[in-house]
C-alpha cells in the first residue's frame, strides 16, 4: 500500500464529481475543545453531492463509550440509507484536512469496502483552491445496498492490548498529546484517569500532519523511529476515543508498514479505572 492508494487529489475529484460510481463523504468531526460542529458545517456548506457520515450517530448505540463501531447490519443499513452501495469508490474528507477522515475511511474498510480513499488536504484545500461548493439543502441520494462484514482482526479490545503489552510481541502506540500520555494533563472526558497504558509508546498524531496534510514518507518513518516504534513489528494503535489512532495507522499504511489493529475503546475505556495506568514518559528499549 502506497500513498497513492490512500489519497486522491482535489484535481482528481473535481474532474469526477458527477461520476455515478463515486460517492463523496463528509466525515467532519471535532473534539469538544475545537468548538465546531461537523453536522452543522456540512448542512451549511459542502463539496457538491457529498453525504455526511456522523461517527456519533453511526455507532454502537448500546455502548457508553464514544463512537464505538456498530454491528455489521447496523453499519450496512446506515450507509445504504446514505446512498452508498457495493462496488462504489468512496472519497472521504473532513473540515480539518486530515483528522476524522482517516477514522471514517478505516470504518468503511473494516466493514468490507474495498475502494475507499481520502481527499488529500480535505475541505480546507478544496476551499483554498476556489473549487465549487454546495450551500443549499443537501439532496438525499437513492438508497443502495451495502454488504458489511466486520474484519474482527483489525479491531482490538482491552484484553488484546493487555496481552500485547505483557508479551511485548506487539507494540501499542498512543496518538494522544504527550502531556496527556505522561499524565500531566487532565483528560477532556470526565471520570478518566490521567496517564497511559503501561508499556505503550507515544507518538502524538499532530506531529504527523502539517497544514491539514499528512507529512512525507521520509518524515513519517523518522517520527515513528524517534518514538521508539519498530516498523517491522506489529502494532496496535490507541488514542482518546479511537479517532486519532487511525491517523497513525494511516500514516504507516502509506509507508508500507500497516498497523495490526486499532484499539476501538482506547483511553475512554482503558482509563475508566479497571486497568493499570502508568505515568511519565514512555519507557523505550
Amino acid at each position: 500500500m502506497a500513498r497513492e492508494d490512500v489519497f486522491v487529489s482535489t484535481e482528481w475529484l473535481a474532474e469526477r464529481l458527477n461520476a455515478p460510481d463515486i460517492v463523496v463523504v463528509d466525515a467532519s468531526w471535532y473534539l469538544p475543545a475545537q468548538k465546531r460542529d461537523g453536522a452543522a458545517e456540512y448542512a451549511q456548506r459542502r463539496i457538491p453531492g457529498a453525504v455526511h457520515f456522523d461517527i456519533d450517530k453511526i455507532k454502537d448505540t448500546r455502548s457508553s463509550l464514544p463512537h464505538m463501531l456498530p454491528s455489521a447490519p447496523e453499519f450496512a443499513a446506515a450507509v445504504g440509507a446514505l446512498g452508498i452501495g457495493d462496488g462504489m469508490r468512496i472519497v472521504v474528507y473532513d473540515g480539518l484536512g486530515f483528522f476524522s477522515a482517516p477514522r471514517v475511511r478505516w470504518t468503511f474498510k473494516v466493514f468490507g469496502a474495498r475502494d475507499v480513499v481520502i481527499l488529500d488536504g480535505g475541505f480546507p484545500k478544496w476551499l483554498a483552491e476556489g473549487r465549487p461548493v454546495e450551500e443549499d439543502r443537501p439532496k438525499a441520494r437513492q438508497p443502495r445496498s451495502f454488504t458489511a462484514r466486520l474484519d474482527n482482526g483489525a479491531v482490538a479490545d482491552a484484553d488484546d492490548v493487555a496481552r500485547a503489552t505483557a508479551s511485548q510481541a506487539i507494540q501499542v502506540v498512543d496518538a494522544r498529546a504527550a502531556d496527556r500520555f505522561r499524565g500531566e494533563a487532565a483528560e477532556p472526558r470526565p471520570g478518566l484517569a490521567s496517564g497511559h497504558i503501561p508499556g505503550s509508546l507515544n507518538l502524538p498524531s499532530s506531529q504527523l500532519t502539517s497544514d491539514g496534510r499528512l507529512k512525507s514518507p521520509e518524515e513519517i518513518v523518522a517520527l515513528f523511529k524517534d518514538a521508539g516504534v519498530d516498523l517491522d513489528k506489529p502494532s496496535i494503535m490507541t488514542c482518546g476515543s479511537g479517532v486519532s489512532a487511525v491517523i497513525l495507522s494511516t500514516a504507516l499504511e502509506t509507508v508500507g508498514k500497516p498497523a495490526k489493529a486499532i484499539y476501538d475503546g482506547s483511553w475512554s475505556e482503558w482509563g475508566m479505572g479497571e486497568r493499570p495506568v502508568a505515568t511519565g514518559p514512555a519507557k523505550q528499549g
